[in-house]
């Protein structure tokens, strides 16, 4: 199993760096988003330092669904997906294959936005060790989602509109716990009130994690 998942990821995160799509298409939209919310708040600084954590993580899950949209569309096309699912490889490894090159990326975009959230809104962090937890556990969670809905949704003809519908309501966890954890790790926040946030953010990644490695070879069969 986690051969296979080696081979997903690897093979996932080189079309992404030969295509170059998540740096000239889905990290640039997340700083537009960023950009907008700031024009939307208006010119006080204050308003957009409270609303810092909140406009983050928002801006994290549009991002999130373009970039499970390209990992389902890179399989879409020349029979790919049949094409796995011949190559008799185990189904969890490549459900954890998938997510991880999906985590990889968001990384990547996470760090993008966070510099884009402190030089826009002016936020400051006093607690980085939470913001670093939260937002590892925060990407698991979207990646591991994320892969499990683009799957299901990956053979309908209505997959770029169906996705989003599947997916934001069950990252809403995500959505509230990461920005009460990043309101606590700022300055005038409480740090052990983001303590208790990550708990749910552990059970919501073991959760979704458990449900993909069982459930993705018979989704795969059946999409």
């Amino acid at each position: 199993m986690w051969r296979d998942a080696a081979l997903v990821a690897g093979k996932d995160l080189r079309i992404e760096a030969r295509s170059r799509v998540g740096l000239s298409q889905v990290a640039p939209f997340g700083i537009v988003a960023l950009v907008l919310f700031a024009f939307a708040l208006g010119p006080d600084r204050s308003l957009m330092a409270r609303g810092a954590p909140g406009l983050f993580w928002v801006a994290v899950l549009f991002c999130t669904v373009l970039a499970i949209q390209r990992s389902v569309s890179v399989e879409s096309a020349d029979g790919a997906r049949d094409a796995l699912r011949l190559s008799g490889m185990d189904p969890a490894g490549q459900f954890l294959g998938k997510a991880a090159a999906v985590a990889a990326q968001l990384v990547v975009l996470e760090v993008v936005l966070g510099m884009g959230v402190v030089l826009l809104y002016g936020a400051k962090i006093e607690v980085a060790w939470l913001i670093v937890v939260s937002s590892l556990l925060g990407t698991v969670g979207l990646a591991a989602t994320g892969t499990l809905y683009g799957a299901l949704s990956a053979g309908l003809r209505v997959r770029e509109t169906l996705l989003p519908f599947l997916l934001l309501p069950i990252a809403a966890p995500i959505l509230l716990a990461g920005t009460r954890i990043w309101q606590a790790a700022m300055v005038g926040g409480v740090p052990a009130d983001g303590t208790q946030w990550l708990r749910l953010l552990v059970v919501f990644d073991a959760v979704y994690v458990a449900i993909g490695v069982v459930v993705y070879g018979p989704i795969q069969e059946s999409a």
